[in-house]
């Protein structure tokens, strides 16, 4: 009987402990969100704003949106803004919370009675930089470039050709359909840890339209934006929709990536540019998750070691140390960035904030 009764205490204390430490857990969960020092005590929606700048604007970490953020149910569409909403700061429990009064977004057009949203609801983050992205550029795998039909001549013998152009294609399959779009194979993204290929950059260079099948396939080349080439690919389009409206907010689980490549070409990164980590939909990352950036530590050569070559009585402790000695310098925090496109192994984020200047190669960690 001592024996059961002292299990049954046992249970009880770990029960207690269990219920102490979610209590705990969730008074710290209530002090993550830090507030921004000039925040309004409300605030009208304008055309032009997204999500991100407008919980800038309460939060002094915009991804913490998620915890201040309250849903009302009797409002159509409660997770979506729209200009002319007013959001409100009020406290409930102790803890900020933001409401929403939905604005008048309609007007009664005569004699016949409609109803026309006036204006789209407002973005995440700027459009205009995440745009060309969203159905352009893509990350495939090696089998997936080399069976895709291919341009194996045009109709004057050209080897480059543009939109208005007559190509032909090999390898054009007459059940997918009429409209594809070109492509040409790009970097090759591997991963700079472990050497992984974790795909191919598909170039976008123009759209085209089939208008004979066959072998080859006569195709017109309707929209190009550089070049058409001979061994250019084409990807049948697939109709896809995007969320713009994803939330921003930490991932759940934590995450060690780097900045594998950068559009455009430049050696030093900044904000609204557009970068590809070397993390992706098999790490748990999804669209809206934000995440820090860490600046690399320089390794560099201690000096101060390499440069006693003397010993004597003051300085005989350096007798055996290496005077070539390397050290590597701290990571430093660059900024932040936000998942908006994700594939298997890698993702495309947006950097919204850089504090110092971000290169390759650079560390990327769950946002705090």
């Amino acid at each position: 009987m001592s024996y059961i009764a002292h299990e049954d205490m046992s249970m009880i204390r770990r029960i207690f402990l269990s219920l102490l430490f979610v209590l705990f857990s969730f008074s710290l969960a209530a002090e993550e969100v830090v507030l921004n020092p000039d925040h309004p005590q409300s605030y009208e929606v304008i055309k032009g704003d997204t999500l991100w700048d407008i919980s800038g604007k309460f939060l002094k970490f915009p991804w913490h949106w998620p915890n201040i953020w309250q849903v009302n149910p009797q409002i159509e569409n409660p997770h979506l803004i729209y200009p002319g909403d007013l959001l409100s700061l009020v406290y409930r429990d102790g803890r900020p919370v933001l409401e929403l009064t939905r604005g008048n977004r309609t007007y009664v057009m005569s004699p016949e009675v409609r109803e026309i949203m006036l204006e789209k609801a407002i973005s995440t983050i700027p459009l205009s930089a995440i745009g060309p992205f969203l159905s352009k550029p893509q990350v495939v795998g090696a089998e997936t470039l080399d069976s895709a039909p291919y341009i194996v001549a045009s109709a004057d013998e050209r080897l480059l050709s543009g939109a208005g152009d007559i190509v032909y294609v090999r390898g054009v399959e007459e059940s997918q359909g009429k409209n594809y779009s070109v492509f040409r194979g790009g970097k090759v993204y591997q991963d700079p840890d472990t050497e992984e290929v974790l795909g191919y950059e598909a170039i976008y260079t123009g759209d085209a339209l089939l208008r004979q099948f066959g072998d080859p396939a006569t195709v017109e080349l309707t929209k190009t934006n550089r070049e058409v080439r001979i061994g250019d690919r084409l990807l049948y389009i697939e109709d896809q929709s995007y969320d713009l409206n994803f939330i921003p907010r930490s991932p759940d689980q934590d995450i060690d990536g780097r900045i594998i490549s950068v559009f455009d070409g430049v050696s030093q990164i900044g904000q609204y540019q557009i970068v590809v980590l070397n993390r992706g939909a098999r790490d748990g990352l999804e669209t809206g998750h934000v995440l820090s950036i860490f600046q690399a530590g320089n390794t560099v050569r201690d000096t101060v070691i390499s440069k006693k070559y003397d010993e004597d009585y003051f300085n005989t402790k350096n007798k055996d140390v290496d005077r070539n000695a390397m050290i590597t310098l701290p990571d430093e925090y660059a900024g932040v960035a936000m998942i908006f496109k994700i594939f298997d192994k890698v993702s495309y984020a947006i950097v919204m904030k850089a504090t110092r200047a971000i290169h390759l190669d650079d560390r990327v960690t769950s946002a705090e």
